[in-house]
């Protein structure tokens, strides 16, 4: 195994460890404990995208984090967001990671597309997310935070999940099925038996995170987002699973409609995995990068100029007391990644 690594890290290319060595230009993204910027590595004048924990505002451990940052180098797939390098400046853990040019899928949503995009781009999206989540529940590795706000479009039209920060590797003691016990995630996208700390939880949470991502992208918002984050977790357990509707949601086909369904069933062992989806007859309309490029990015500003225009519009709606609760972080997460 080890000598795998070390075939791999020599055929990475190298990035500069320090913060002199790159020049941070403006802030696309912003979470609880994360800032995201657009920079660029002077040592090649590549523009890449920084990650930048603050270890004190985020209550983070140090060696956690610097270790998943390290496992998240050696990711290996087209449609997982890997990072380049990383390294502490100051109170802060710098991550560098390729820059993606098209922003988040929950920019777009909330830019463009409120009502919530066209079921060709949907199976489309969905199917790369699925060949990412393929590949990390085969490497041992729950991603926890499935949401449009971690899949992110590059220039070409290229799908990658991202915010592989709170995701959890299994291989810990050789196990790769052993379940997680730690309550990480986003609440309207968590599953129920996260949510209820019970027995633990594998990879099958993410299934029902992606089914709840499915419905975003086709209504611009996940259920019950306008909710607090209680009232999120009592309406996920209580409730029966949210789905899309046959009456309401005509627009939508059939087996749009049976392939979400079958995410979000409560009982885990009853979800499909991530590999049997990918064989659903809805990913027979999905296309190709060119298609998302062409349908999502031709003719839209820069995302500097876009996450400007979404900070001004996010200042206005707070002003005026129009956002819920439970949407205000949403926004301030819609630009890059967590």
């Amino acid at each position: 195994m080890f000598d795998k690594i070390k075939k791999r890290l020599i055929g990475l290319k190298k990035y500069p460890i320090g913060a002199e060595h790159y020049e941070l230009y403006e802030e696309i993204g912003q979470g609880v404990s994360a800032s995201v910027y657009r920079a660029k590595c002077l040592d090649n004048d590549e523009i890449v995208a920084i990650k930048v924990l603050d270890f004190e505002r985020g209550n983070c451990d140090l060696n956690n984090v610097s270790r998943e940052s390290q496992t998240m180098i050696l990711v290996d797939h087209p449609n997982v967001l890997k990072s380049h390098c990383s390294f502490v400046n100051d109170h802060n853990l710098w991550v560098i990671m390729p820059f993606m040019a098209g922003g988040s899928c929950l920019h777009m949503l909330k830019a463009f597309h409120p009502e919530g995009f066209e079921e060709a781009i949907i199976a489309t999206i969905l199917r790369e997310v699925l060949k990412a989540l393929e590949y990390l529940h085969h490497h041992g590795h729950i991603h926890r935070d499935v949401k449009a706000g971690n899949i992110l479009i590059s220039d070409q039209g290229a799908i990658k999940l991202g915010d592989l920060g709170v995701s959890a590797c299994l291989f810990d003691h050789g196990d790769r099925q052993r379940a997680r016990n730690t309550f990480v995630g986003t609440p309207c996208w968590m599953a129920p038996e996260v949510m209820e700390q019970l027995h633990g939880y594998d990879f099958k949470a993410d299934i029902w995170s992606f089914g709840i991502t499915a419905l975003e992208l086709a209504h611009g918002h996940a259920p019950f987002s306008k909710y607090p984050p209680m009232k999120v977790l009592l309406m996920t357990l209580q409730n029966a699973p949210p789905g899309l509707d046959y009456e309401s949601d005509k627009k939508f086909s059939k087996s749009f409609k049976q392939m979400t369904a079958s995410c979000l069933v409560k009982d885990p062992s009853k979800r499909p995995s991530a590999t049997k989806l990918l064989k659903h007859y809805f990913f027979k309309q999905a296309r190709t990068n060119d298609y998302i490029a062409r349908k999502l990015l031709e003719g839209l500003p820069t995302i500097g100029d876009r996450i400007q225009t979404m900070k001004q519009k996010e200042e206005d709606m707070l002003a005026q007391k129009k956002i819920p609760d439970g949407q205000k972080e949403e926004i301030s997460q819609a630009s890059f990644c967590e």
